[in-house]
């Protein structure tokens, strides 16, 4: 599932009826605003910033010169765009550093809001930054999230600091933060018990604690699916706590908009992180402007950029164009190539953020298809993968047989491969370096 999939549908439609319009009209504009309106409430932002924006929306457009233009309704767009952006926060805010070391990130919310997860998220991407991280388990009162941070920790390759026997959160954060020190650790990173924000007890314990480690960051890590609920949870934190900024998870649910959309105009802390799926990769610096191209269906170019670049290695990219100048592009290397595609994340979302994708309603990206596809390669020797030419009609049945599908399958998958391998090679230097090696397996 896209992000923001229903919302983005209604405003894309809305966008698209305005770029074909020539000519805008003060009745027009009132339709428009209030079609706007229809979409923000039903995707659950709170209704007094859908007032408010829907308001600036049409009081600047409405305004001569945008009336006047020769291009009204992208006028009108630009307009959408730049509030939409001002709602999500105007600019990506980074993580706060210090050169006291370690620098130290703590992470609440409520129990099930994926607090614990986006430890290892967060963690994965200082990792790559080649930081020297330490996750500590500060949930004494579920051994689960224990267990889970540790199990995290040996997925990252990273230590995790636990004391299973002992109850009070504070001698634990203390003796992490010594025993970091002496391990020369650059970032903590502080898995905190999920609490209710009108717990006094629990609420008055992870007091003490922010107080006591003074971390740089406090990241209140907000479920996106609870809609408008998020925001009075933000709040309840926010009166409690110094947050400094929010974790947005489970975008890639079945998210209507709400809580990304509300959460920064109400608590006034910036959302730093967006999770858009369950691998550890899957966590996202918050770029308000790139999120709001989304959410409008104008596709974000710069994401998918980086997504193809942390996925891609540019060695084997280079390789990859010169096997496709000369013919040599196999089975194999297209094996490999939907291996990198698929470590990019959901591929609706990927289509969405090509410029126009989110108009390809009626196009699915079938990933069934892409698990056969693989599951018909693998089925492959060595000597086919290499020369698809010798795969006559007795091989064909045997590739079938052993993939769990039907000659058919097979059929076409290699007419698709050969379309592809021919497409490939004419689309080879046509790229722009920042696409060097990045292609559509599909």
């Amino acid at each position: 599932m896209a992000i923001f999939e229903s919302l983005s549908e209604k405003l894309s439609t809305i966008m698209k009826k305005l770029r074909n319009t020539g000519r805008i009209t003060e009745s027009d504009i009132k339709d428009i605003s209030r079609e706007i309106r229809l979409a923000l409430l039903s995707a659950d932002v709170n209704y007094k910033i859908v007032k408010d924006f829907v308001s600036v929306i049409s009081e600047k457009a409405l305004n001569k010169e945008v009336l006047e233009s020769l291009t009204p309704g992208q006028q009108v767009i630009k307009i959408v765009h730049e509030e939409l952006i001002s709602l999500l926060g105007s600019k990506n805010e980074k993580l706060i550093t210090s050169s006291n070391m370690p620098n130290k990130y703590m992470l609440c919310g409520l129990q099930g809001s994926g607090k614990t997860t986006a430890c290892g998220k967060l963690g994965n991407i200082l990792k790559k930054q080649n930081k020297k991280v330490m996750l500590v388990a500060c949930d004494v009162y579920r051994p689960a999230a224990i267990d889970q941070l540790i199990i995290l920790g040996k997925q990252l390759d990273v230590p995790v600091y636990y004391e299973k026997e002992q109850k009070d959160v504070i001698k634990i954060a203390k003796n992490a933060i010594d025993q970091a020190r002496k391990a020369m650790i650059d970032i903590l990173i502080f898995d905190t018990a999920g609490r209710l924000h009108i717990d006094e007890d629990m609420m008055n314990e992870i007091q003490i604690l922010q107080k006591t480690i003074n971390p740089d960051e406090t990241l209140l890590v907000v479920d996106a699916m609870t809609g408008q609920d998020a925001v009075n949870i933000a709040e309840g934190f926010n009166a409690k706590l110094q947050l400094s900024g929010i974790i947005l998870t489970k975008l890639d649910g079945d998210t209507r908009g709400g809580a990304a959309l509300s959460i920064k105009k109400i608590v006034n802390k910036p959302i730093k992180f967006a999770s858009v799926g369950e691998k550890l990769s899957d966590l996202e610096p918050f770029h308000p402007d790139r999120m709001a191209s989304r959410i409008l269906g104008m596709g974000d170019v710069l994401t998918l950029i980086e997504k193809a670049q942390q996925n891609f290695d540019e060695k084997k990219a280079v390789e990859l164009e010169k096997k496709l100048a000369t013919s040599s592009f196999t089975l194999q290397d297209y094996l490999e190539q939907l291996e990198q595609f698929k470590d990019m994340g959901d591929m609706q979302d990927i289509l969405n953020m090509i410029p126009g994708g989110a108009s390809l309603k009626n196009v699915k990206v079938d990933e069934k298809q892409i698990i056969h596809t693989k599951a018909i390669i693998q089925s492959m020797t060595a000597k086919e993968r290499k020369n698809p030419k010798i795969l006559d009609a007795k091989r064909r049945k045997r590739i079938a047989a052993g993939s769990g599908t039907t000659v058919t399958d097979v059929n076409r998958m290699l007419k698709s491969f050969e379309d592809m391998r021919v497409m490939m090679k004419k689309m080879t230097g046509m790229k722009g370096k920042k696409f060097k090696g990045f292609k559509m397996p599909f």
